[in-house]
């Protein structure tokens, strides 16, 4: 949902008069709402993988009126396509996939070595037809000073440290997850140096929040915020320990130096889309695998980047950081 910004801010860069609406589930308004680009994101009430065709038809029914000029369908299934269609939106624009000629009618041929990123799939669709994505625009997503601050009233933190976020969950699976007792280990050595820690994710990733913070050397907020406060709170985090994961996506569009640890999958393809980050990849043999869990049993392709190596990196962000403000 955050790389579906780039898209967005090209769109508007190029039409500047255009309104640009954003049609997707419900748990993604937050981050909608967070884009100065899109006017209104609009619910699709389907769970994933789930046809709903009279869901569509008549979401369909109640955007006809709106009279939309173009609908650019980002998912190549056909059943992405069916609203717009639906909706009678003259100009529909996608990819070459799933039987989707009636629906899709602004077809672009799917490249995948020249859209070798998700990133850039979303901008091309943006493109006219015959471009290729240049430079990618980086997300930017508005952060709410007031909320930041009410949240972290509510909360009680404390910001007379320097914050590092931590997120160690990953909705893919556990493939993509650095080994919990190594969040643990790296909380340590960073509480030791004066550094406050902020555990985020959703209440599922609570029980790893609390081990990571089990001696006292972290705050767990897993399951305690919503997405909005999570944006929020990320933006007060000089810099972010993360997966690759939604939040890594949310740390990079506010700000929040990014130090990304990647195993099953690969930052070749899902880069942070920022230039103030540092990538932790090993690159094995094995990787990327692209797999839910490791196939072979070890994760070495994240067991190998020790916490040592990562408390190097944030420490040596943070005299950039000072660098940088001087």
């Amino acid at each position: 949902m955050v790389m579906a910004q780039s898209l967005a801010i090209l769109v508007a860069k190029r039409r500047p008069t255009v309104a640009i609406d954003m049609l997707a589930p419900q748990w993604s308004l937050p981050i909608i709402a967070r884009m100065p680009e899109v006017r209104r994101g609009i619910v699709l009430h389907t769970a994933h993988g789930e046809l709903g065709f009279n869901k569509r038809r008549h979401l369909a029914a109640w955007l006809r009126p709106a009279g939309y000029e173009q609908a650019i369908v980002l998912p190549r299934s056909w059943k992405a396509a069916l609203v717009p269609w639906l909706a009678g939106i003259p100009r529909r624009t996608g990819f070459r996939g799933e039987m989707r000629f009636v629906l899709i009618n602004d077809r672009r041929p799917f490249d995948p070595d020249v859209l070798d990123q998700t990133v850039k799939r979303f901008v091309a669709l943006g493109l006219e037809p015959g471009e290729t994505p240049g430079e990618i625009p980086q997300p930017g997503l508005r952060v709410d000073r007031d909320r930041q601050r009410a949240s972290i009233e509510r909360l009680g933190l404390d910001l007379g440290r320097p914050v590092i976020a931590m997120m160690p969950g990953a909705e893919y699976g556990p493939a993509k997850c650095w080994p919990i007792e190594y969040y643990r280990e790296l909380a340590t050595l960073l509480a030791a140096r004066g550094y406050a820690v902020w555990v985020f994710g959703s209440a599922r990733e609570t029980g790893q929040g609390a081990t990571i913070a089990v001696d006292g050397q972290a705050t767990n907020l897993c399951g305690l915020t919503t997405l909005e406060e999570a944006i929020d709170l990320l933006a007060a985090c000089s810099q972010a320990v993360t997966n690759d994961s939604g939040l890594m996506h949310v740390a990079a569009a506010v700000g929040s130096r990014v130090v990304a640890l990647y195993g099953s999958s690969s930052p070749a393809f899902t880069p942070p889309l920022t230039d103030n980050k540092v990538v932790h990849y090993l690159g094995l043999d094995c990787s990327p695998c692209f797999e839910r869990q490791c196939r072979l049993g070890h994760l070495d392709c994240l067991r190998k980047i020790r916490p040592s190596e990562v408390l190097a990196s944030i420490i040596a962000g943070e005299k950039s950081l000072r660098l940088g403000q001087k």
